[in-house]
């Protein structure tokens, strides 16, 4: 068996790549109260434009990568031009042809793309305008259009998703990515580097499968991430050592915006197993019963995370009320320890004189009137102390509160 590949150092890691963008916002929404900026649909066309229609305005050209493969060949390598990979289309060898691109710019090379592959202007729209919803379309039997989301997280939680297109023909599969510095699908390239499995032995339906299934299977280190981060934010919301509303609020958005990217994948995949698809073989549909497995568990994943989060905001909330109910106990117990002692001394604090009436204050004439006055103030707070602390409102709670 023989083989070409690219060098390793240019190989993709699937080690996620934050975006300084996405890394600025979050930096800037912890040193503001302000609420970022919502994502602008920058490639939808504008309303009433004809169908088909491409909105590209970045001028940069996209990374195009092929891996032509059969059983015994594998062939890869990254492409300049569109048109290179022609040849490995309409050659005579029965091998199935990966055609990767990453990015989204330069609007010549996908209608190219559209010319060679003979795309579809309604499917190559939805391959280039993102955002959109995840979904399965069939085109003139010949074509078959998988919209999918992929999901990373980085080390700081701070949560990144990517439309995936994947288009299966009878002996190619394009595959479109918004982004051109991540994805979940270094293992698929893998195991048809490798011959791992019996993927070089099956058809362009299995690779699409192969791409789907790692995409569903990519959520699961996201949602056990997340699920170390609720853990770390319920231990400081016990302790309640900082204000905890904005990192609970970040999950939650987080946890809505997995719901909203697995919900309709879920759905996607269970559509290639109802309907009756021409591109997609009948074993294949069997793996395929797989992944939709996997996409229900994590749609339970994600609600419970869910309920959780909103478990956590209740459990936040709760806490500061009764924090505040015991600044406002501690506050009360001070006010009426002291409120007989400013009387006693708001009492003889009055300009009455005793050579006016033997009834206007006499003990200013005692000899110990002072220090009796002292006594009475001392009695007064020990007497209110010893009460509060019979009836349990000053002792320690059992977990020492």
């Amino acid at each position: 068996m023989t083989s070409s590949t690219l060098p390793p150092e240019s190989r993709r890691s699937s080690a996620p790549q934050p975006r300084a963008s996405w890394v600025q916002e979050r930096a800037d929404l912890d040193r503001t109260t302000l609420r970022p900026r919502r994502a602008r649909l920058v490639h939808e066309p504008p309303p009433a434009s004809p169908p088909g229609t491409l909105v590209i305005e970045e001028t940069q050209r996209p990374k195009i990568f092929v891996i032509d493969y059969d059983a015994e060949v594998v062939s890869e390598k990254e492409i300049q031009r569109v048109d290179e990979c022609i040849p490995y289309l309409t050659d005579d060898r029965p091998s199935i042809t990966w055609v990767d691109v990453r990015g989204l710019g330069h609007k010549g090379t996908f209608e190219r793309l559209g010319e060679i592959f003979r795309v579809h202007p309604l499917a190559l729209e939805d391959m280039v305008n993102v955002p959109q919803r995840p979904k399965a379309d069939v085109y003139g039997g010949e074509h078959v259009l998988i919209i999918a989301r992929m999901v990373q997280v980085n080390e700081r939680c701070v949560l990144r998703t990517e439309q995936l297109a994947i288009l299966v023909g009878k002996s190619f599969v394009l595959t479109v990515q918004e982004e051109a510095d991540w994805d979940v699908m270094e293992a698929v390239r893998e195991r048809i580097r490798t011959g791992r499995g019996s993927i070089r032995e099956r058809g362009a339906d299995y690779l699409a499968y192969a791409l789907l299934d790692a995409v569903v299977d990519g959520f699961f280190p996201v949602l056990e991430r997340l699920g170390e981060h609720i853990e770390d934010l319920e231990v400081e919301v016990i302790d309640a050592r900082r204000r905890m509303s904005k990192p609970i609020h970040d999950l939650k958005r987080d946890l809505l915006t997995l719901r909203r990217a697995i919900w309709p994948q879920r759905d996607l995949v269970n559509a290639l197993l109802r309907e009756d698809n021409p591109m997609i073989a009948k074993d294949t549909r069997l793996y395929l019963r797989d992944t939709y497995d996997h996409a229900v568990q994590l749609m339970d994943m994600v609600e419970t995370y869910r309920e959780l989060s909103s478990g956590l905001m209740d459990l936040h909330l709760s806490g500061m009320s009764n924090r505040m109910n015991e600044i406002m106990k501690v506050l009360t117990i001070i006010s009426t320890i002291f409120l007989p002692v400013t009387a006693i001394a708001g009492i003889y604090g009055m300009n009455f004189h005793h050579e006016s009436s033997p009834y206007n204050m006499p003990e200013l004439d005692w000899y110990y009137g002072y220090p009796l006055v002292w006594c009475l103030m001392l009695a007064s707070v020990v007497g209110l102390l010893t009460y509060y602390r019979r009836k349990g409102w000053i002792r320690k709670d059992n977990d020492g509160a």
